[in-house]
């Protein structure tokens, strides 16, 4: 904290309130121990209280910049971790490159003041999508949407998701915890933020997923939700993720297909197979001849948006869609996988050929089929058509009700039902049977490692007394040559006998 040259010339314009420095010695003379300025010829006298003043701001000032230090030191650690976590959740490679133009539309959009207040265009937010969205700030692209949607589309109150805070729900117990915790690990069990036992990410999961729980009582807890709330995590925070399911789940509509009923996923299931009846008929006869219906394969592509056996890439940009449009775009990208594939699919002759195509072979996309099924889902328009399947859907049932099911169908869904409660009792059974064996295989290998342990510290114990009898037998090698004849003679004549009690007796044979 020295001055500079020109203010040591110029003493008449140096400032006062500067530092002082480390040591009262290195104060200028011509000042006072205030920080005035004397009269030229003037010394300072100063007293013991000034010197242990000067010193004590010294130390208080050595304090302050090793304090600034370490908070210097904290913060660039938790922000070199805060990137590193966040560069692990976007370790996807991105479905078509969002241009120059794009990034700095998204930008404009991000940042304009009243983004979450005053609706923007519907039209232009939807071009903007088709032109792409930085992987980076995805998960406020979502935020936005999700704002713009409410803002358009106010739902009526009874159907709006219950207004209790994030932080209250994770302080009360879920029924569901047992459930939650052993999907935890078949929630995308290769992606490294999710991948560690009871890690970040799995914890993270457990949260939201037990906060949604316990805010939405009819639909509790479902397995393919996990999906969802993972990949909402990967872009965003907990709470920011929680929003985003509530709004998806309660806003979209997307909560009926999770319901206990299943109504809406039954539904689901009747227009896919009408499209394929209207759009794509021989795809539809294969399907009817080998006794495939949708649900074999699709139910998992609307229960989890995709995320269960897509990849992540491909998952992410349908969630873009889906915050636009909702579920329509499910029926899409579903019809665009299985028409792209219809050739391949139609050459499997066999139920279990064409279910192991569909589950395995077909989600295991290229980037150009990924990129190309976007495409054909920004061109499509099957709403009107999915409007009509479902009404057809309710005037079919509606018939089958009033005609009255037949006796032997009573019966048979009676036998089946039961079948389906034995068996799921059965399966939570086998569940705790495997969790049981777990933590006992568990113990078990603890107990190998202790022994093997063990085992390792007995034979290096034996190494050091064979080493340590070497050593013994030497040494009496040696004091044998050091004795003269005659005791060498006395000494070979002793016998050590071994009494009744375990201890050594000597007895000496003399001749």
């Amino acid at each position: 904290m020295n001055k500079t040259s020109a203010s040591m010339q110029h003493p008449d314009h140096s400032d006062g309130r500067e530092l002082l420095p480390l040591s009262p010695r290195a104060c200028n003379s011509s000042l006072d121990p205030l920080g005035c300025q004397l009269p030229p010829g003037e010394r300072p006298k100063r007293t013991g209280a000034d010197y242990r003043a000067l010193w004590k701001t010294a130390i208080h000032q050595q304090i302050l910049l090793l304090r600034m230090e370490k908070e210097n030191q904290r913060l660039e650690e938790a922000s070199r971790d805060e990137l590193h976590i966040r560069k692990m959740k976007l370790s996807y490679q991105e479905v078509g490159q969002c241009s120059k133009d794009a990034l700095a539309l998204w930008e404009r959009k991000l940042t304009a003041p009243g983004r979450t207040t005053v609706p923007q265009d519907k039209e232009e937010m939807y071009r903007a999508l088709c032109q792409g969205v930085p992987k980076g700030r995805r998960g406020e692209v979502w935020l936005l949407l999700s704002h713009q949607h409410r803002l358009r589309h106010r739902l009526p109150q009874r159907q709006q998701a219950p207004d209790t805070p994030y932080q209250d729900l994770l302080k009360q117990l879920t029924a569901q915890q047992h459930s939650i915790l052993v999907d935890l690990g078949r929630t995308f069990p290769t992606h490294q933020y999710f991948s560690a036992q009871l890690g970040a990410g799995q914890l993270s999961l457990y949260n939201l997923l037990k906060a949604y729980s316990l805010l939405d009582t009819e639909v509790g807890y479902c397995q393919g939700i996990s999906f969802v709330a993972g990949v909402l995590l990967l872009h965003m925070s907990e709470e920011q993720a929680f929003d985003m399911l509530k709004f998806l789940m309660y806003d979209l509509g997307i909560r009926q297909q999770y319901r206990p009923d299943m109504v809406s996923l039954q539904i689901q299931m009747y227009q896919l197979s009408r499209l394929l009846h209207d759009y794509h008929r021989e795809l539809y006869n294969h399907f009817e001849e080998h006794d495939i219906c949708p649900s074999l394969y699709a139910a998992p592509w609307f229960l989890t948006l995709f995320a269960s056996q897509f990849p992540l890439s491909f998952v992410s940009r349908i969630f873009d869609f889906v915050f636009v449009q909702g579920t329509g775009v499910i029926f899409k990208v579903a019809l665009c996988l299985l028409s792209s594939h219809e050739g391949e699919i139609v050459e499997c002759d066999s139920f279990e050929s064409i279910v192991d195509y569909l589950k395995t072979t077909l989600p295991a996309l290229t980037h150009a089929q990924m990129e190309q099924t976007i495409a054909k889902v920004m061109e499509m328009d099957i709403s009107k058509q999915l409007h009509a399947y479902e009404v057809e859907y309710h005037v079919l049932q509606d018939e089958m009700l009033e005609a009255g099911p037949l006796p032997d169908d009573s019966d048979r869904l009676d036998k089946l039902e039961k079948t389906n409660v034995h068996l799921k009792k059965q399966n939570m059974d086998l569940l705790e049977k495997l969790q049981a064996a777990r933590q006992k295989i568990q113990t078990l290998e603890t107990n190998v490692e202790n022994f093997l342990s063990r085992e390792s510290k007995m034979k290096h114990m034996i190494r050091s007394l064979e080493q340590e009898r070497a050593a013994y037998q030497k040494t009496i090698e040696r004091m044998r040559s050091c004795l003269p004849p005659d005791a060498l003679t006395d000494v070979e004549m002793t016998q050590i006998k071994t009494g009744p009690n375990g201890k050594a007796k000597t007895t000496a044979k003399k001749p």
